[in-house]
């Protein structure tokens, strides 16, 4: 996890989504003697309309240059979607390295001041995924939100992850697709691969994710269960602060008159009165 310099990721992550993608998947018939679960290197050169060595030299670093029609005819082939997609062209063909971030970083007074002002449980998240502010209601929903958490290490090591997430599979999954997403403007932050190489020493089901490879925070609906109001069924939603170094809010909403947005009020009932409200 701590190569410098001459790590190779294009080709880990080739390597990655090729063993994810299975012969029936894209319509080749396995046949006898398979070694391996997914795509040879020869199956995914003949899908994507390249030769098969041209893909080992992507894949052993050799080459470092494929073209944008080479990229988006391996992703096809791959069945790799817009974010994956985007995710491959950024290994290939990365911007100017950002700066490395402060540590710690800190969220503007702005911001800070607008999560206040939401109803609804909102947190501010650092591009690792450290909780850098999160509202009252937010606090109250879980304690993987309190400020100083790191969303990942809390939801693969803290067993009480489990009680609030009764769907704990897919809530890892998504902390992992989301992390990998941010590391392609990077992918040899420091602080990334610490924390990478951390989660998988400890995590036997966070090193199986990170090696799936599978790209992108994906919209959807968070099932979390409180030991006060019950089982919440909340929209999550996220957005991008800009010129942030990669912070972002999180929010989590439910319907009108749902039972969920009753468990909500129910939990906020609970809090102190906030004095945006009561003015």
């Amino acid at each position: 996890m701590g190569r410098k310099g001459n790590a190779n990721h294009l080709g880990d992550y080739l390597r990655a989504r090729r063993a994810q993608v299975t012969p029936a998947e894209v319509g080749l018939v396995p046949g006898p003697r398979r070694r391996v679960a997914g795509l040879r290197r020869d199956e995914l050169a003949l899908l994507a309309g390249i030769s098969s060595e041209y893909l080992q030299r992507l894949e052993q670093g050799r080459d470092r240059n494929p073209s944008t029609e080479v990229l988006d005819s391996i992703a096809r082939a791959l069945r790799m979607d817009a974010k994956a997609t985007a995710y491959l062209h950024q290994l290939a063909h990365p911007t100017s390295r950002p700066h490395r971030r402060p540590h710690p970083e800190h969220v503007s007074a702005a911001i800070a001041e607008l999560i206040d002002q939401f109803p609804m449980p909102a947190i501010v998240v650092s591009r690792y995924q450290d909780v850098l502010a999160a509202n009252p209601i937010a606090h109250a929903l879980s304690p993987g939100f309190e400020v100083g958490q790191n969303l990942s290490r809390w939801r693969f090591l803290d067993p009480a992850a489990k009680d609030v997430y009764p769907d704990w599979d897919e809530a890892t999954a998504l902390a992992v697709g989301g992390l990998r997403e941010v590391s392609a403007d990077d992918p040899d932050d420091p602080r990334l691969l610490e924390l990478v190489s951390e989660l998988s020493s400890r995590s036997e089901r966070f090193k199986q994710l990170w090696q799936q490879a599978e790209v992108g925070y994906v919209k959807g609906i968070n099932h979390m269960r409180h030991p006060d109001v019950g089982d919440l069924y909340l929209t999550r939603t996220k957005l991008d602060i800009p010129y942030s170094a990669g912070q972002h809010v999180l929010t989590f909403h439910a319907p009108a008159d749902s039972a969920s947005m009753r468990a909500l009020d129910q939990l906020r009932s609970s809090l102190p009165p906030n004095p945006v409200f009561s003015r």
